[in-house]
């Protein structure tokens, strides 16, 4: 006698049904799927996913036809047919504790069951650590730690990279979004715009699809910059001697113009033992030398640090940087340069320029507290 099938799910909803007797020389039930597994969908919430997909590997008797789809909430729960499928997969938006899967024939008679499977949900992985970013032209470069690798390599996946609004006001972050994602411990993100502060954070992601608790956040500004300027001293070539981090009347980034030009940040002069200096064109443009030591690359230079700029004409060193603030009509902003070549006559020089008003970020900036 055949039992009807309404009675074989309310039985279900109790209890599993017991595992077949009928086994294959392997000991596997070719009637019952096997290889039960879940992949947790991260949300930017480690304790709230947004969902899970369960996967299987269909009988290998190949009589089954449908699959049945049962979890329960707790152990203790009754248990609940969450849906019946034709494909060896599913997707249930709303995460339960347990399910296993019921394989049915073409006449919707079950044949066999997984065992129990428990999504435990709990983080596998760290939040990762010392996150810093750089400020680019358009772009900031992010980077951290590799803790949460190093943590579990083998149940390491992926990280995930999200973006937020800065609030510069409270010192907050608004509006996140996820950025993007990479298997590297570095991340560029990309076509934003200069002078528009941002909130960075990140987290792990293991095989699995659990995601680890955020990194601590940072926040930083895209800035204009540019490499390889060339400005000639005033004595040897006067038309090209001057340097505008912005030309405000033509709407345009690092402008190299003559001396003689009104607006200008600085002039490049000579002292009589020969020697190019970076002069200050304004009273309103003040400088000071970055450290004390060459600097690798531009992005070496962190941030400005108003109270040490003052008015001073300071020798054109290569492998120097330089920081300058300059007033312009909506009020201070800071630049940074880094002195590539110094020739008879003239300096090559690289240069970034943050447009947002009275921000000192220029480069490296340090994770918010």
């Amino acid at each position: 006698m055949r039992l009807d099938r309404s009675f074989l799910l309310v039985l279900a909803s109790v209890i599993p049904l017991a595992a077949c007797d009928i086994t294959d020389a392997t000991g596997i039930d070719p009637n019952a799927p096997t290889n039960l597994s879940y992949q947790l969908i991260p949300s930017g919430n480690p304790s709230a996913p947004l969902g899970v997909i369960l996967s299987w590997d269909a009988p290998s008797s190949g009589r089954a036809i449908a699959f049945d789809v049962f979890g329960r909430a707790s152990s203790s729960s009754d248990w609940q047919l969450r849906a019946t499928t034709t494909s060896p997969s599913f997707h249930d938006l709303y995460t339960e504790l347990q399910y296993y899967i019921v394989a049915n024939d073409a006449d919707g008679n079950p044949l066999g069951e997984t065992p129990v499977i428990t999504i435990d949900m709990r983080s596998e992985l760290p939040a990762p650590l010392d996150l810093h970013s750089i400020s680019l032209n358009g772009a900031i470069q992010l980077a951290w730690s590799s803790n949460a690798l190093e943590a579990n390599r083998g149940a390491f996946d992926y990280y995930r990279v999200y973006s937020g609004v800065y609030d510069a006001g409270h010192s907050s972050c608004l509006s996140w979004n996820l950025e993007g994602s990479t298997v590297s411990d570095a991340f560029l993100a990309a076509n934003l715009p200069n002078g528009v502060s941002r909130c960075f954070a990140v987290s792990a992601v293991s095989r699995d699809g659990h995601e680890s608790a955020w990194s601590a956040a940072t926040h930083d500004t895209p800035r204009y910059d540019a490499r390889n300027v060339l400005v000639y001293s005033r004595d040897a070539r006067a038309d090209s001697s001057g340097f505008l981090f912005y030309d405000e009347s033509a709407h345009a980034y690092g402008a190299v113009a003559s001396a003689s030009r009104t607006g200008l940040d600085f002039t490049i002069e000579r002292h009589s033992d020969g020697t190019l200096w970076i002069n200050p064109a304004r009273t309103d443009v003040l400088m000071a030398t970055y450290g004390t030591a060459p600097v690798p690359d531009l992005t070496s230079i962190d941030a400005a640090v108003p109270s040490a700029l003052s008015s001073v004409t300071i020798e054109a060193v290569p492998g120097y940087g330089y920081v300058l603030s300059t007033r312009k009509s909506d009020g201070v902003h800071y630049g940074a340069l880094r002195v590539a070549y110094v020739a008879q006559n003239y300096v090559v020089f690289d240069w970034s320029y943050q447009s947002g008003t009275g921000n000192v970020e220029l480069s490296r900036v340090p994770v918010m507290p």
